[in-house]
């Protein structure tokens, strides 16, 4: 008995010896991922079944399938409502084993979602929900935000305009986390830039009738009308603005989050001229068109920021469980903190000690049907933003952040 030990023993030590037993080694190569997103309602176009198909391509092209591994990905739709996320969530972390969460939009769920996944030690992957509480006030370990926040979209967009001469807002606010974060961030950078808010009005999510809204913004005479919303809120906004001839009166509408099916949707005869941060576009180089060119062959459209961080969340993570060896939450994440990220998504990326995946930003305008010259050739770079710059220093009431 005692020799049959020692051999065992012996084997345990020269097969640690070549890094085959220990954490290292405790992967079964099998992760599972669950694509948490609105599949049905207001953003479902930026995000639903599109970002399940970025996610996809990101594992087909790890090309860990053909080295092994099993990964599948799940889909869920949160339905815009907080208890229906985390309950989805729930069942994914406990029954279904999932290993990661991507996408999460809608801030609301998202800070749902992120207080759960902290007390299940798993990890939520966010590129949709933009609230900056997330690397703020409400961060924690395991959640990482790779794609935009409310704080780089207002230091961006809400700067710009101002320094521009839009030195007074009025702010359209969607009446939710996120709206509510948009419109204190971008208020703040408008103060703090030299200008004035002169007022805000909020409505439900997921509106079809913004009249009353938008009279109460044109009335202010506000120079610049800031939409604090995103998604089919936005688009119904610039569409009823423009009904109303509120550009037409001299007044400017601020995007503060836009997406490029959003600018197909309204067409540039309608959304010519709108001035927003972006942090991806599909035809700004070699390989973002390479991308976004394979990516529409599956989609028949051209990818939003969006789309393209959940890939590029999702490609990190993988890249790290590899090479973590272990699918240990917070080893992972340690480990994805560990190289600079930089791919077709992002340019001069780094995921900071908050979880916030600082990277490049460009301050884009729409152009005019004039200007445009083949589909989907829709945006003119006006500027390009460091991330330095755009997102700032880390929130110090974030716990992560060293004093």
């Amino acid at each position: 008995m005692k020799t049959k030990l020692a051999r065992n023993s012996a084997a345990l030590i020269v097969l640690a010896s070549f890094g085959l037993a220990g954490p290292a080694f405790a992967q079964d190569k099998t992760v599972k991922i669950g694509v948490l997103n609105d599949m049905s309602s207001l953003y479902a176009d930026i995000g639903g079944p599109n970002s399940v198909a970025a996610v996809k391509m990101a594992v087909e092209d790890s090309g860990l399938k053909g080295k092994g591994w099993n990964i599948e990905v799940l889909s869920g739709d949160h339905q815009n409502k907080p208890d229906i996320g985390v309950n989805i969530a729930r069942q994914w972390i406990d029954a279904d084993k999932v290993d990661a969460i991507a996408d999460t939009p809608n801030s609301g769920v998202a800070l749902a979602v992120s207080n759960l996944v902290k007390e299940k030690n798993s990890v939520p992957l966010n590129s949709g929900a933009a609230t900056a509480d997330l690397t703020g006030k409400a961060c924690n370990p395991n959640t990482i935000s790779f794609t935009y926040d409310t704080y780089m979209l207002a230091n961006g967009t809400g700067k710009a305009l101002t320094k521009a001469g839009g030195d007074t807002w009025f702010f359209l606010t969607a009446d939710y986390a996120f709206g509510h974060a948009l419109e204190r961030d971008t208020g703040n950078v408008v103060t703090q830039t030299g200008g004035k808010v002169l007022g805000a009005v909020r409505h439900p999510l997921n509106t079809s009738d913004f009249s009353s809204f938008l009279l109460q913004a044109q009335s202010s005479k506000a120079k610049v009308i800031g939409l604090a919303n995103a998604g089919g809120d936005t688009t119904n906004s610039i569409k009823q603005a423009a009904e109303f001839g509120i550009v037409q009166g001299g007044q400017k509408l601020a995007a503060l989050l836009l997406f490029i099916n959003d600018v197909h949707a309204l067409g540039l005869k309608t959304a010519q001229g709108l001035t927003f941060t972006e942090s991806f576009y599909w035809d700004l180089n070699d390989n973002t068109r390479e991308w976004s060119k394979r990516y529409f062959a599956k989609m028949n459209r051209m990818p939003t920021m969006w789309q393209a961080g959940v890939y590029s969340s999702v490609t990190a993570y993988l890249n790290a469980l590899k090479e973590a060896g272990t699918d240990e939450p917070l080893k992972v994440a340690a480990k994805m903190r560990e190289k600079p990220v930089e791919d077709f998504f992002a340019r001069n990326g780094k995921l900071r000690d908050d979880n916030l995946m600082v990277h490049d930003l460009m301050l884009v305008q729409v152009k005019t049907p004039e200007e445009s010259k083949y589909p989907w050739d829709y945006y003119k770079i006006l500027a390009k933003i460091s991330g330095q710059d755009a997102f700032g220093p880390p929130d110090p009431a974030c716990s992560l952040v060293k004093k």
